[in-house]
């Protein structure tokens, strides 16, 4: 048997579609949305916890990054068997795009260092970039392996694993440590025990500023995001239709052919 440090990458999301924007800032307002652990992590979560249940003596430790209440995505994960947590929480976060939350991530999981395997889920669904992943692996230089469907092998020094890909699954084998990106044909999540939720309730989170990793707030958040929201419009719908009375059944039908031919769908 053998042990090992995992970190594991979960976001709050709106568990709703009516979120609001701020139209200076062109960012989502976070604080009054209601929230959940992003859907998509939950399978990166799950597979950290079987991994430690194959293991002996492997941590997991979970990193979000977000407002004082993301805490309580990373509860949900320790319920499910993380250990640990760790909740990068600062004002100057605020507004981080996908480059700057990475920047950010990259340097927590360094201070807190020494991770055999770091895993995240696909993507995000209030964001659908897939980007933070992949660049914490690169600034942290180590492999990254996308859309994971399968662990086959862990050790020490070397995973395989099987990778979704177009038309079917390619072998992949890598060094450790690395980053996982995992997709939901991985696992079926687990839903928490009792016994996990009340050890969620005594779990030790770190609360983590930008001043705690020795960050400059002109690297984070939006003042350290190198793309921006230059403009937020809101579509307008508009319907024009005709209402034919059926009354005339002849001049009904040449009403409705007149009205397809003009929009020449016959």
């Amino acid at each position: 048997m053998f042990d090992l440090k995992l970190a594991v990458l979960v976001k709050q999301v709106p568990a709703t579609d009516k979120v609001k924007m701020d139209e200076k800032t062109g960012t989502m307002v976070r604080s009054t949305a209601e929230a959940e652990l992003n859907p998509l992590d939950l399978y990166a979560v799950e597979e950290a916890v079987r991994i430690k249940e194959k293991t002996e003596g492997t941590e997991i430790i979970v990193f979000s990054m977000g407002p004082p209440m993301a805490i309580n995505a990373i509860r949900d994960a320790i319920a499910m068997g993380c250990d640990k947590g760790v909740l990068l929480s600062d004002i100057v976060f605020a507004g981080a795009d996908t480059w700057a939350t990475a920047y950010t991530l990259s340097t927590a999981l360094k201070k807190f260092g020494g991770f055999d395997l770091i895993l995240s889920g696909e993507r995000a669904t209030d964001g659908e970039t897939g980007q933070v992943g992949p660049s914490i692996a690169a600034q942290l230089d180590i492999p990254i392996l996308t859309y994971v469907s399968k662990i086959r092998e862990i050790g020490y020094s070397k995973i395989v694993v099987e990778r979704a890909i177009e038309g079917g699954h390619e072998v992949v084998e890598s060094c450790l440590p690395a980053l996982l990106s995992v997709v939901k044909e991985i696992n079926e999540p687990r839903i928490p025990s009792l016994k996990g939720k009340i050890n969620s309730k005594k779990a030790e989170i770190t609360i983590v500023t930008a001043k705690d990793l020795g960050l400059d707030p002109a690297r984070v958040g939006l003042a350290g995001s190198p793309t921006r929201v230059v403009k937020i419009f809101y579509p307008s719908l508009s319907r024009n239709g005709i209402i034919v009375d059926g009354k005339d059944s002849e001049k009904a039908v040449e009403k409705l052919l007149q009205f397809l031919k003009d929009k020449a769908l016959i």
